[in-house]
C-alpha cells in the first residue's frame, strides 16, 4: 500500500496523490480553498474524549493506537471511507494529512498503521 502522512501545513506536491485530512477539527491558519484536499474524513478522526486523553503523549501512544483501532472497528460511518482509502492506496498514493506539531505521535501515524495492517 502506498500511504504516507504529512502535516497539512507542508506544501502539497505531485507525489501526494489523494490528499485527505484525517482530523476532526479544521487546522488553524489554513484556508479551505488553499488546502488542496481531495477529502476531509472527519469520521476517521479519534473521538474528542480519546484525542484529549492522548494529548500526543509518547508514553500513551501504544494504548492510543489500541483504543483508536477499537473506535475505527466499531464506527459504521468510517467503514466505507476506510475501504475507499485502502482501495486508493492499492491503486496509487494516499497522503493522510494532520495538523499536530508532533510528527511521530498523532492520529495519522496510528491510522496509517491501522490501514496497513
Amino acid at each position: 500500500m502506498a500511504i504516507r502522512i504529512k502535516r497539512i501545513y507542508d506544501d502539497a506536491d505531485d507525489g501526494d496523490g489523494y490528499r485527505v485530512l484525517v482530523d476532526r477539527l479544521w487546522p488553524r491558519g489554513i484556508k479551505k480553498a488553499d488546502a488542496e484536499l481531495d477529502a476531509w474524513a472527519r469520521e476517521l478522526a479519534p473521538s474528542d474524549a480519546l484525542r484529549k486523553w492522548f494529548g500526543h503523549d509518547a508514553d500513551k501512544l501504544d494504548e492510543f493506537k489500541k483504543r483508536y483501532a477499537k473506535e475505527l472497528d466499531s464506527n459504521d460511518d468510517a467503514a466505507q471511507t476506510l475501504d475507499d482509502l485502502k482501495s486508493r492506496a492499492r491503486d496509487g498514493r494516499v497522503t493522510l494529512l494532520y495538523a499536530a506539531k508532533d510528527t511521530d505521535h498523532n492520529n495519522a501515524v496510528a491510522l496509517k498503521e491501522y490501514l496497513e495492517s
